[in-house]
């Protein structure tokens, strides 16, 4: 088993591309003013939202090892079609079973960011709400993939976090969404179905990985969007009380 060999995109170049592309128009966006206040809004400065963005990306490609699962069947250096969306499975050699792993850009970024914005903002019991909605939606409609794990269709979390987000509180949408879409998908994508993993033949299982990752980056950018639409209009220095 060889290092590099558990990291790789999770997406075929092309879709990663798209993300790439939706990341630059963020960046413009920001540097122009139109999103500037925006982040604001969330909580972020726009150097910190962008530097946010730019390391889920980066981070996609590397994965934390966990622990390996014994696997008879292993599927190597195929690309994977599910919902439109295109997954590699990334060539092993040698491999014992399957690969237990966290990713960095999908699940450990996201959830360090997440509990930033729930202990900064008091966002404990809405939070708590949005995350164990959006997970039930993703648990529900999941699906074991062999070779690559447990995926969803990549924008369940995204809409699933926007419409509890505004059910919730519109002042804090932005913040709700962010917190709910990644954590949710985290929880009720990956860790609910841990126990599927094996038997699909995956080399490498990650969380936040392949399957995960694309909807946890978009529901940052609908974050943005929803505190455009919504922003929150208390001074900066006063700690919000959404109860």
């Amino acid at each position: 088993m060889h290092l590099s060999q558990y990291h790789y995109l999770p997406l075929t170049p092309g879709f990663f591309a798209i993300l790439v592309g939706i990341f630059v128009v963020v960046i413009v966006l920001i540097q122009v003013g139109a999103l500037r206040y925006a982040y604001m809004s969330l909580g972020l400065s726009s150097g910190t939202a962008m530097l946010l963005l730019f390391g889920s990306l980066i981070g996609s490609y590397f994965n934390i090892p966990l622990v390996n699962l014994p696997e008879q069947h292993v599927v190597s250096g195929e690309v994977v079609d599910f919902f439109g969306m295109q997954y590699v499975v990334p060539v092993v050699e040698n491999w014992p079973g399957t690969l237990l792993a966290v990713n960095v850009g999908g699940a450990v970024i996201p959830t360090l960011v997440s509990l930033y914005l729930v202990i900064k903002y008091n966002l404990w019991v809405k939070g708590a709400a949005a995350v164990a909605f959006v997970a039930f939606v993703c648990h529900w409609l999941a699906y074991p993939v062999p070779g690559i794990g447990i995926a969803e269709p990549m924008f369940v979390p995204t809409i699933a976090a926007a419409v509890v987000a505004l059910v919730l509180s519109r002042p804090y949408a932005a913040r709700l969404a962010y917190v709910g879409g990644c954590l949710g998908a985290l929880i009720g994508a990956d860790l609910l179905n841990l126990d599927k993993v094996q038997g699909l033949g995956a080399p490498v299982a990650s969380i936040g990985g392949a399957g995960t990752f694309d909807g946890v980056f978009l529901t940052g950018i609908l974050a943005v969007l929803l505190a455009g639409i919504f922003p929150w209009k208390r001074h900066a220095k006063s700690a919000p009380q959404p109860g």
